[in-house]
């Protein structure tokens, strides 16, 4: 491969990145609107026969298609990346990149969507992604271990990510999750594989929380933890995700305020690492003038978002809590 060859891979790469961030903002901007007229718990001045077309379990999976989108577009840019850099030497590192392209253009279905009913499409293609996932943390595992010196902290710094697959199987997860709250029948409570559905999905999404903050704790210290915001992702996830687990737990009638309000400081908390990390891209030598090799080298700028749709799929499950209190 030519240096002219590098030089235009990478810049292929580098617009991908800020396209597909940049949908990532635009998903999150025109999400649905909230049900019965609801914002942030408060009933708008919406007529009621208006309020009343739509159902509370839509719009729940429509966000919940729309916290997978975001999800599926971290992975698919940071996956383009890493696996770039590494030249592609399996052809296996292809398969991330076509899942979660799919799953992208899957959730922007569902979130567009609203029909009462699951689709079959989109349940094969959450399927296939989550099964992705599984089989993703496998061969990372697999890297790792074969390594010199196996699975020691060196090769975990700077094998392949164990976690990152697991993004994927997330995002999977919740699109597949949201096809079964928006099949509920009205009348009933949303359940999932027959537990309800709000509190299950509170319970996956804080696991989920816990999981994405250790990952990005390993890297972050590998950094030594240079600069002090490199403590956010290591401190306010898992406050979220006990929150979101007291909210699991706790009776039917609660408004969990603080655990919405938090999600929301995690939503921008993802956005805003974009930001963080390309400042890091800038302090690598030659800065952005050599960008082709510091956006591969430097902090990887798509991986914050996940954050951002594990807080959005929270909130989902949260409203979904508040119109059926029984879910």
């Amino acid at each position: 491969m030519t240096e002219f060859d590098t030089d235009r891979g990478s810049l292929n790469a580098g617009l991908a990145i800020a396209g597909l961030l940049a949908g990532s903002v635009l998903l999150l901007a025109a999400g649905p609107a909230p049900a019965n007229g609801h914002r942030n718990g408060r009933a708008a001045a919406l007529p009621p026969r208006r309020c009343s077309r739509k159902r509370p379990t839509v719009v729940a999976a429509r966000r919940l298609n729309r916290a997978a989108g975001v999800l599926a577009a971290s992975v698919l840019a940071d996956s383009s990346v890493e696996h770039y850099r590494g030249s592609f030497k399996n052809k296996a590192m292809y398969t991330p990149l076509i899942v979660s392209a799919s799953t992208l253009a899957t959730s922007l279905h569902g979130t567009a969507d609203a029909r009462p009913a699951a689709h079959w499409f989109r349940d094969a293609t959450y399927l296939t992604a989550a099964v992705t996932g599984l089989i993703g943390t496998g061969f990372h595992i697999y890297n790792v271990g074969k390594k010199v010196g196996g699975f020691s902290w060196q090769n975990f710094f700077y094998g392949a990510p164990i976690g990152a697959p697991m993004a994927i199987l997330l995002s999977g997860l919740l699109g597949f999750c949201s096809e079964r709250v928006r099949e509920s029948r009205k009348g009933t409570r949303p359940e999932i594989f027959q537990l309800p559905a709000g509190r299950t999905m509170a319970a996956v999404i804080g696991a989920g929380l816990l999981g994405t903050s250790g990952e990005a704790g390993l890297l972050h210290f590998r950094g030594a933890f240079h600069n002090p915001f490199m403590l956010l992702p290591v401190t306010l996830p898992p406050l979220g995700a006990a929150l979101l687990g007291r909210a699991a737990l706790a009776g039917p009638g609660q408004q969990h305020r603080a655990t919405r309000w938090w999600m929301r400081v995690l939503a921008a908390m993802g956005f805003a690492g974009v930001g963080l990390h390309a400042y890091g891209v800038s302090r690598n030598m030659g800065g952005w003038r050599n960008w082709s090799q510091n956006i591969l080298n430097g902090p990887p700028l798509p991986a914050p978002p996940s954050f951002a749709g594990l807080a959005l799929a929270g909130l989902a499950a949260l409203e979904l809590m508040e119109d059926h209190p029984d879910a």
